[in-house]
């Protein structure tokens, strides 16, 4: 008789143990069930709520980039059969010496073209020589100097189109025209802006 209660008891205890397993399996089902959505995944992979470190770096890169072209192409050169006289040099700080800009050869009287579509921002007078800009939007301005144009204040132009003529002033003098151009306030190189690389010129030395 001992023998058959100890088996009856055992018989017990192992029927009990599964009904004990099936209530800690709920308990656990319910927990994760109450989570909000998406928060289990991302707590079994110990994934982070905050933005994808990739999507940071692209909207940061995106600041950097020139704004994109009315044509989404580069721009036109703004004079024909362009040479680069003087490149780009970006001053060490903000108020030191540098060419902020490029110098393209020319001759004054040649035709200057938008190289894309803007609205003059202003023509006029800047001490010693005549200065054209161009507003682009999204912050990108295009100055060219010497420059003379006709075109008042606000006018809309075409890429393309003959905005003016280059004329003669800054140092510059008659054989070139500068060309600059600012994104938000700082000058960057016009480089970054248009299609292929036109040739450099080599100056003499000692201007002789």
């Amino acid at each position: 008789m001992r023998l058959n209660r100890g088996a009856r008891g055992r018989r017990r205890r192992s029927r009990a143990a599964p009904s004990r397993w099936r209530v800690v399996l709920c308990v656990l089902i319910a927990c994760v069930l109450s989570l909000p959505a998406g928060a289990a995944g991302a707590t079994a992979m110990g994934d982070s709520v905050s933005p994808p470190t990739d999507l940071v770096a692209d909207r940061a890169a995106s600041a950097q980039r020139p704004a994109a072209s009315d044509h989404g192409a580069q721009w036109m050169w703004p004079v024909a059969d362009p040479a680069v006289s003087a490149p780009y040099a970006a001053p060490p700080t903000r108020y030191a010496a540098g060419h902020r800009g490029i110098d393209l050869t020319a001759t004054a009287g040649a035709p200057l073209i938008a190289p894309d579509g803007a609205t003059v921002r202003f023509a006029g007078m800047v001490v010693d020589r005549p200065v054209l800009t161009l507003d682009h939007g999204g912050g990108v301005l295009s100055s060219f100097e010497p420059a003379s144009s006709d075109f008042p204040v606000g006018s809309r132009v075409a890429r393309g189109e003959v905005v003016g003529v280059v004329a003669s002033g800054g140092h510059c003098g008659t054989a070139c025209v500068h060309v600059g151009v600012r994104m938000n306030g700082e000058y960057v190189s016009p480089m970054l802006f248009f299609g292929r690389v036109p040739p450099a010129i080599l100056l003499p030395l000692g201007g002789g």
